[in-house]
């Protein structure tokens, strides 16, 4: 998750990322229904009923060409929204918060038709995720997505198995 301030040297580094691990890579990204089962076989979750995160996420979709290119057609965003429980998995990702988000809970929203996420309260969390859920095609012409998804899969030390397949 990028928590810092872009700087030119920033966008250099991940030009050079890019540069160095686009050729082998692979389109590979998820689902929003993979992203889900991932989320709840790995944490204690809560599916939050109201409709005020799911329409976050659909604001940050249908407000983002980015995100909104990647709804197939005739289909609109379909939302769901978790709590992260204090207990088991999940007390670690509290027990290690960024300290710009302590002691507020963590919340993620995962769209079924794009597969876009976010995640408020935990830097570890987006980034476990976004290491999980993959690029496809368009994501890997980007050089700052790449160069932040192999941050996320060292981080998790998933480099090797993915750059393997």
């Amino acid at each position: 998750m990028l928590c810092q301030e872009v700087t030119p040297e920033l966008v250099a580094s991940w030009k050079e990322t890019f540069d160095h691990y686009r050729p082998r890579l692979r389109p590979n990204k998820k689902t929003g229904t993979d992203l889900i089962a991932y989320l709840k076989q790995t944490y204690p979750v809560t599916e939050i009923t109201c409709d005020q995160i799911r329409q976050v996420v659909l604001d940050n979709i249908l407000g983002n060409e980015c995100y909104s290119r990647k709804l197939p057609a005739g289909k609109t965003p379909d939302a769901k929204g978790f709590f992260i429980e204090k207990t088991g998995a999940g007390k670690y990702l509290y027990e290690n918060q960024d300290e710009q988000f302590r002691s507020i809970r963590i919340i993620v929203g995962i769209d079924l038709e794009t597969a876009f996420f976010m995640v408020e309260g935990s830097s570890r969390l987006w980034d476990e995720l976004f290491a999980f859920r993959g690029l496809d095609e368009d994501d890997l012409a980007n050089s700052y997505l790449v160069a932040e998804y192999i941050s996320c899969l060292k981080r998790f030390e998933m480099l090797d198995s993915t750059l393997a397949c």
